[in-house]
């Protein structure tokens, strides 16, 4: 395979001269002479430029390109505080441990030089021994830790094991990598800054806020949301680059015999063929994979390679080493030193070598596929070049829609702005949360209610828990002893659930509820650290999953319904031909079956059914816009039933939701857990009923939504715009897993759609309709309608299906049906209290739309027919018995 051949797009960044600045003037002579000692003469602007900021006691956020001394850029301002004021604490905060030690290693000069009875630093995190820990709370003026460490052992100990000292002094908190914290995390640590300011101020000290961040959209907003202070921003880049090469390579594509497109060459293979060449130049370089499994791969394939391509057997497979999670710290450790010292000529990693930890000089990297956001693109192709040589950097792009997108639009990837990180801290869950912790560490007062937006709300349901107790207008905390405890900071659910390797009892992994019912239900196919597991069974009551190791060649997707409706919208506008809204939704998704795709060309190899449906409603926010009634009519007449009566088949609908979600994720950072986008159920009604309007639903899979439905509504217009670019520039012929999801539909039909939300226009004349395209819906057994004359044969139905409250529902003799309210009729007072209980009413409810065909927000009622004369009779009964057992 000639690598050349498979090359779309080139691009050259030419070199860029560095911009230098004289020592500030402010600058201690002490440190200039250190600065001199290390051959640095002058500072690049933005250092010089952030130091005298920072002097003036401003909170900064620097954004400059990857290898430009950002570390410089806030050590300075720190170490000269220290340096004169030997009680002042700093914490610097990296979002993995690896960083962290990392950036130790960077600061050790500064020890050495300046001895340390002058500074002293060291890494607190889970690994540290309880000796060190001690050390560097009494006598570190630089701690480096992460956000759990802050959150679990910092802020609840704060009057402990000499905490209090620390927080009594401390002037400064260095974020690094604030990019990284986008979504739940963001948000969780958004909180934990609340209350990191309340036990600040509980100490009478004010740290300044010093972040660095790669380049996203918005930097000031992410860090004046996540610090709760106003930002200014250095962006001006004074470092030098050298030229930088970019290649955009397309795998070739797998044709069958009868000339149809089977998807393309798998991006590990190509990258396996590219490695042996660059180890035999004797270039050094990083290839990045997206899955530990990957990089096994990857690393196998090219040792294989350079084994047979090895000549007077002089080996050099030896030469390239994999690197990523799941290795021991000593491995890695050996790993980087041998690419310090040019024992080895590449690695193969996952983004675990993204955040700048240090492997010596690289020349080239590689990209085994689009990262998933222009940030990460950035980030991984700055590894090379950093000495200030030419560099080369290559993207394989795989048979994915952001690959694709990004192979018929490479400007959107070099030219376009970044995206934007989104946060939302006042989620009602995770504030919730903070709100628990916060008073267990200090009582909650008035003042408080400035830093939790929901305070006023939260205190009286933590008083009706017994968790708070009132002490003369003081909230303390009078539950559990560490309620910072109770939750992680990467997720909102309260309800965890594991998965379990049943061959040797081992937790694979822990997820929320809703991740849960969508990737561990039964028969679920689970990747995990490069090995497949297939789920065996799932214990709803001890949240827990079972499963065992999984050789197959197909993974799989949950398919089901998602039923929403609409709480209330906050904003709406008028757009081209649609009318987009923002607002709040109930979301009650309900899982009842799977279907198997074929790894690397993604077809549908079936659908399996799953004995229980999985139901989950909660409340979130959402953008929808309302789809045109041509679209919806042309759409539903493409609609087919399968032979069996069970499938609607040809739903186009779904490749539309393919299309905006895909660069809906593209625009607003996020990943596939992250964002839903659904049709309303009367999208495809079989009839010509335009009597309700039809809307496609882009949402927050978590519970109170994070903010990215509302960057969506912001945005919308980009993102309509961004699929039409998508799905009309893909090369395939009509329709694949990459533009429209299932190449089974018509890209034609797809495309029309989508333009259409801008410009009215004609359908496609002779569209043919695909045999095969079968949706996830599945076609219900009974019409909603007749439910009524048919609850006998319903009953029986549910009965036989092992449905939960199935017996009971027998009981029942009839029903009524009055557009969408059903009606139960009963004989006992007592019945209707208990059915309409908010559980089992809602049980009820999902039961009857799992298996008719009802419409979005149906309703339940009671009507009591019961004769009361019977009833006093077995009432009388009932006590008189009673009342013979008690004596």
């Amino acid at each position: 395979m000639n690598i050349d051949d498979l090359i779309i797009y080139n691009k050259t960044i030419p070199k860029r001269a560095g911009k230098y600045s004289e020592f500030p003037s402010n600058l201690s002579q002490e440190l200039s002479e250190y600065l001199s000692s290390k051959r640095i003469d002058k500072l690049y602007c933005h250092q010089s430029e952030m130091f005298e900021k920072a002097m003036e006691r401003n909170n900064v956020v620097i954004t400059t390109s990857t290898a430009s001394g950002k570390t410089l850029s806030f050590l300075l301002p720190v170490i000269q505080e220290i340096l004169s004021n030997p009680l002042a604490r700093a914490i610097f905060i990296y979002p993995t441990k690896a960083l962290a030690s990392d950036q130790y290693r960077a600061i050790k000069p500064y020890l050495e030089y300046f001895g340390e009875n002058r500074i002293s630093a060291g890494v607190y995190d889970g690994d540290t021994t309880v000796n060190e820990r001690s050390r560097i709370r009494k006598n570190a003026n630089i701690i480096l830790t992460n956000p759990e460490m802050i959150n679990a052992a910092f802020l609840p100990n704060h009057s402990k094991f000499g905490f209090d000292f620390i927080f009594s002094n401390l002037k400064f908190v260095v974020i690094d990598e604030l990019h990284t914290y986008r979504g739940a995390f963001g948000s969780h640590l958004a909180n934990v800054f609340r209350r990191l300011g309340r036990v600040c101020r509980y100490y009478n000290s004010s740290p300044q806020y010093l972040c660095s961040s790669a380049t996203i959209a918005n930097p000031v907003e992410l860090a004046e949301e996540i610090c709760g202070q106003k930002f200014i921003r250095i962006d001006k880049d004074g470092s030098p680059a050298a030229k930088r090469k970019y290649m955009l390579v397309q795998p070739p594509k797998i044709m069958g015999d009868d000339k149809k497109y089977y998807g393309q060459v798998q991006t590990t293979t190509v990258a396996a063929d590219l490695i042996p060449d660059l180890v035999e130049n004797d270039n050094s370089f990083i290839a990045f994979a997206k899955s530990r499994r990957n990089v096994e791969v990857i690393l196998k394939e090219a040792r294989d390679k350079l084994e047979t391509e090895s000549f007077f057997g002089a080996s050099l497979a030896d030469k390239i080493s994999g690197y990523r999670g799941g290795y021991t710290p000593l491995e890695r450790k050996e790993i980087e030193n041998k690419m310090i010292t040019g024992g080895l000529r590449g690695l193969i990693s996952t983004n675990a070598l993204e955040l700048g930890i240090d492997i010596g000089k690289i020349d080239t990297t590689i990209l085994v596929g689009y990262p998933g956001t222009r940030a990460s693109f950035w980030q991984q192709t700055g590894r090379a070049g950093r000495s200030g040589k030419e560099s080369s950097n290559c993207l394989i792009l795989d048979n994915l829609p952001f690959d694709q997108y990004i192979g018929i639009n490479p400007d959107w990837l070099f030219e376009s702005g970044s995206e934007n990180a989104v946060i939302d801290k006042n989620n009602l869950l995770i504030e919730l949360a903070h709100i628990r912790a916060a008073a267990a560490e200090i009582p909650l007062t008035l003042n408080d209610i400035s830093i939790f937006p929901d305070l006023g709300e939260t205190i009286p349901v933590l008083i009706r828990a017994k968790e708070l107790t009132n002490q003369s207008g003081k909230f303390a905390w009078c539950g559990n002893s560490f309620p910072a405890g109770d939750f992680s900071l990467r997720n909102i659910d309260k309800f965890r659930y594991k998965l379990i390797n049943q061959v040797n009892s081992k937790e694979i992994t822990e997820m929320d509820e809703m991740q849960a019912f969508r990737e561990i239900h039964n028969g679920a196919i689970y990747m995990h650290d490069g090995v497949q597991y297939q789920v065996i069974r799932l214990d709803l009551e001890s949240k827990t999953a079972f499963a065992i190791p999984f050789n197959g060649n197909y993974y799989t997707m949950p398919g089901g319904n998602t039923s929403i409706r609409i709480i209330q919208g906050n904003r709406d506008m008028d757009y081209k031909r649609v009318k987009v809204a923002f607002g709040d939704i109930n979301v009650d998704e309900i899982v009842y079956m799977y279907k198997k795709l074929q790894f690397h060309n993604h077809q549908n190899l079936g659908f399996e059914q799953l004995e229980r449906p999985l139901s989950k409603d909660f409340d979130t926010e959402s953008t929808w816009i309302r789809i045109p009634n041509n679209v919806v009519k042309v759409y539903r007449w493409m609609l087919q039933e399968s032979e069996n009566g069970m499938f609607i088949r040809n739903n186009h609908f779904e490749g539309l939701c393919y299309a905006i979600k895909n660069v809906a994720m593209m625009i607003t950072m996020t990943e596939q857990e992250d964002i839903g986008v659904a049709m309303s159920n009367n999208a495809i009604e079989l009839s010509d009923n335009f009597e309700d309007e039809v809307y496609m639903f882009i949402y927050d899979k978590y519970i109170g939504g994070l903010g990215y439905s509302e960057k969506v509504f912001d945005l919308a217009n980009e993102i309509i715009d961004g699929a039409i670019k998508l799905v009309g520039g893909c090369k395939c012929e009509s329709g694949c897993a990459a533009c429209i999801g299932d190449y089974k539909l018509n890209k034609a039909m797809v495309l029309w759609g989508l333009k259409n939300l801008l410009d009215e226009m004609e359908a496609p004349k002779d569209v043919k309709l695909v045999e095969y395209a079968e949706s996830t819906f599945i076609r219900k057994p009974f019409k909603f309608t007749k439910l009524q004359e048919k609850w006998s044969e319903f009953c029986e139905y549910i009965k036989e299906n092992g449905d939960s409250f199935a017996t009971f529902l027998s009981t029942i003799p009839e029903i009524e049906i009055d557009n969408r309210t059903i009606t139960l009729v009963l004989n006992n007072p007592f019945y209707k209290e208990w059915v309409m209980e908010e559980t089992n009413k809602k049980s009820i409810l999902n039961i009857i739309s799992f298996h008719t065909d009802a419409p979005a927000g149906i309703t339940l009622k009671v009507r009591l027919e019961a004769n009361d004369a019977d009833r006093k009779i077995i009432k009388n009964k009932l006590e008189k018995r009673y009342e013979d057992l008690v004596e």
